[in-house]
Protein backbone atom coordinates (compact mmCIF):
# COMPACT_ATOMS: atom_id res chain seq x y z
CA UNK A 1 0.00 0.00 0.00
CA UNK A 2 1.20 3.56 -0.56
CA UNK A 3 0.04 7.14 -0.24
CA UNK A 4 0.83 10.17 -2.42
CA UNK A 5 0.81 13.80 -1.27
CA UNK A 6 1.68 16.85 -3.35
CA UNK A 7 3.38 19.59 -1.35
CA UNK A 8 4.50 23.03 -2.55
CA UNK A 9 8.06 21.92 -3.34
CA UNK A 10 7.88 18.12 -3.34
CA UNK A 11 5.84 15.03 -4.03
CA UNK A 12 5.75 12.72 -1.01
CA UNK A 13 5.15 8.99 -1.46
CA UNK A 14 4.87 6.81 1.64
CA UNK A 15 5.38 3.08 1.11
CA UNK A 16 3.51 1.08 3.74
CA UNK A 17 4.71 -2.49 4.26
CA UNK A 18 1.72 -4.59 5.24
CA UNK A 19 3.94 -7.60 6.03
CA UNK A 20 3.90 -11.12 4.69
CA UNK A 21 2.27 -14.21 6.14
CA UNK A 22 5.27 -15.12 8.34
CA UNK A 23 7.04 -11.78 8.80
CA UNK A 24 6.09 -8.61 10.64
CA UNK A 25 5.76 -5.45 8.56
CA UNK A 26 8.81 -3.25 8.07
CA UNK A 27 8.81 0.44 8.97
CA UNK A 28 7.20 2.74 6.40
CA UNK A 29 9.49 4.37 3.83
CA UNK A 30 8.87 8.00 2.87
CA UNK A 31 10.10 9.05 -0.59
CA UNK A 32 10.27 12.82 -1.10
CA UNK A 33 10.83 13.93 -4.69
CA UNK A 34 12.20 17.44 -5.04
CA UNK A 35 13.37 19.17 -8.22
CA UNK A 36 17.07 18.58 -7.41
CA UNK A 37 17.05 15.32 -5.42
CA UNK A 38 15.06 12.47 -3.92
CA UNK A 39 15.22 11.55 -0.25
CA UNK A 40 14.32 8.20 1.32
CA UNK A 41 13.47 8.23 5.02
CA UNK A 42 12.77 5.28 7.32
CA UNK A 43 12.72 5.00 11.12
CA UNK A 44 15.43 2.68 12.47
CA UNK A 45 13.68 0.24 14.83
CA UNK A 46 16.80 -0.10 16.99
CA UNK A 47 17.22 3.60 17.73
CA UNK A 48 13.70 4.86 16.96
CA UNK A 49 15.38 7.64 14.93
CA UNK A 50 14.76 8.48 11.27
CA UNK A 51 17.50 7.60 8.80
CA UNK A 52 17.63 9.57 5.56
CA UNK A 53 19.37 8.88 2.25
CA UNK A 54 19.60 11.56 -0.44
CA UNK A 55 19.95 10.62 -4.11
CA UNK A 56 20.88 13.13 -6.80
CA UNK A 57 18.77 13.04 -9.93
CA UNK A 58 21.76 11.45 -11.74
CA UNK A 59 21.83 8.65 -9.17
CA UNK A 60 18.08 8.13 -9.63
CA UNK A 61 18.53 7.85 -13.40
CA UNK A 62 21.37 5.34 -12.85
CA UNK A 63 19.17 3.31 -10.51
CA UNK A 64 16.34 3.17 -13.03
CA UNK A 65 18.69 1.93 -15.75
CA UNK A 66 20.44 -0.52 -13.37
CA UNK A 67 17.22 -2.32 -12.52
CA UNK A 68 17.13 -3.77 -16.04
CA UNK A 69 20.80 -4.76 -16.41
CA UNK A 70 22.81 -7.87 -15.47
CA UNK A 71 25.74 -7.77 -13.02
CA UNK A 72 28.65 -5.57 -14.03
CA UNK A 73 30.11 -2.07 -13.94
CA UNK A 74 28.45 0.53 -16.13
CA UNK A 75 28.69 4.23 -16.98
CA UNK A 76 25.53 5.91 -18.19
CA UNK A 77 26.01 7.93 -21.38
CA UNK A 78 23.68 10.97 -21.58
Amino acid sequence: MFTIEHEFDATIVTLVDEGEADTPPAEDVTVSAFEECITLTQVDRRTDQPVQITLTMGQVRDLLVALDLPEGVYRRED
